[in-house]
């Protein structure tokens, strides 16, 4: 097994708290509310970090970890570590290279990025910067053709996945930016939504933020509409904003690879239950039909390896890599992940586990009441 590398960090971060309240003062108001808030009171959003901090780690002792693999593979793709980027709009607002910089953190680190449909750089130019897998994150607005022309666009320059979000028939409302007048400003492209090499807004487009995309949103979708954008390409689709495993069912019956157990970091449904709580209904009923992701919360190493050993292949984060992106660009957004990996390797050593395949379901300790939480042996034994 090979052992992990963990990089020096910088002496002014110690935990990715450290990163928040340095991105806190440093980010415009309404930035901050874009990037942080949620719907309505924000409920899930506080409820899918405490969800973490109900679970309990009952960790094995003398089990031989003098190294540590924290290798896995997603979609048969090897990747160095379970932790990959989750899809957030508009990262040019956290800084001026915007996605190039995430991309060039997520090759470093070894890991998959998935590239919003509302980034602020070209898909093609994102995989052209990158080192590592990119996967490419969908909403099936009213207008096909141009999902075509974009699912074409992302086949052509060489992603790896396609990521439909599933849970957003609508926005939901979130109060921070109607507050805010939350509006992006009009030289921040979104390019993905754009005529290929259009540099600049003509006077008489719209403006193109999340308030106005959401006109193109189509209420209408059923599981057919995933159905078809299965047939429409040779890509494997996973499917974002499950968290019931009778939806999770449906999502493989209609041909999707994988599923991610997402309420879209609180923004969209508040009262939605945090992702962490639902994660065995999702797993226990899709077994090993498909590969289960899971976001939201997701804060520290210990967070992850509770994850992995409810069943998730892997996690993601968004909000944590905006922090990073908005202090230092791609070397924050590279310290972010250099943080959670190393503690990843220290919470795997201190639970008995030299690689990840060792993390079962006898480490989480969730509380009673939650679905499948009845302790039964897992892959560590």
């Amino acid at each position: 097994m090979a052992e992990a590398s963990i990089s020096p960090l910088s002496p002014a971060f110690v935990n990715l708290s450290d990163v928040e309240a340095s991105a806190r003062e440093k980010l415009p108001t309404m930035v901050w509310d874009y990037y942080s808030g949620g719907a309505q009171d924000e409920v899930t959003v506080r409820a899918n970090r405490a969800a973490y901090e109900s679970i309990f780690l009952r960790y094995r002792v003398l089990r031989g970890v003098g190294e540590r693999d924290l290798s896995t593979t997603v979609l048969g793709q090897k990747v160095s570590l379970p932790i990959l980027i989750a899809p957030t709009a508009f990262q040019g607002l956290a800084c001026a290279e915007a996605e190039l910089a995430t991309v060039c953190a997520a090759g470093s680190m070894g890991t998959v990025m998935i590239l919003s449909m509302l980034a602020n750089t070209a898909v093609e130019d994102v995989a052209k910067a990158s080192s590592g897998p990119v996967w490419l994150q969908l909403y099936l607005h009213k207008d096909r053709g141009a999902v075509r022309q974009l699912v074409k666009r992302a086949e052509e320059a060489g992603c790896g996945a396609l990521v439909l979000t599933v849970d957003s028939p609508c926005f939901g409302r979130q109060e921070r930016n109607i507050r805010n007048h939350f509006a992006l400003p009009r030289d921040l492209l979104v390019k993905n939504l754009l005529p290929r090499r259009l540099t600049r807004l003509p006077s008489n487009w719209p403006e193109l933020n999340q308030s106005s995309f959401e006109d193109r949103l189509d209420p209408l979708l059923t599981w057919r509409d995933v159905e078809w954008l299965c047939g429409l390409t040779k890509l494997p689709v996973l499917v974002k904003g499950i968290i019931r495993g009778d939806d999770a069912v449906l999502a493989v019956q209609h041909g999707v690879r994988g599923v991610i157990v997402s309420n879209h970091g609180g923004r969209q449904l508040d009262t939605a239950p945090p992702t962490i709580r639902v994660l065995e209904e999702v797993t226990g009923a899709v077994g090993s039909s498909c590969e289960v992701l899971i976001d939201g919360g997701v804060r520290r190493g210990t967070d992850v390896v509770k994850a992995l050993a409810l069943g998730a292949r892997a996690v993601l984060i968004g909000r944590p890599i905006l922090w990073g992106l908005s202090v230092d660009g791609e070397n924050g957004a590279r310290q972010v992940l250099e943080m959670l990996s190393a503690e990843l390797n220290i919470a795997m050593a201190l639970c008995g586990c030299s690689s990840v395949s060792q993390i079962g379901r006898d480490l989480a300790m969730a509380p009673p009441e939650w679905t499948g939480a009845s302790l039964r042996k897992g892959a560590s034994e």
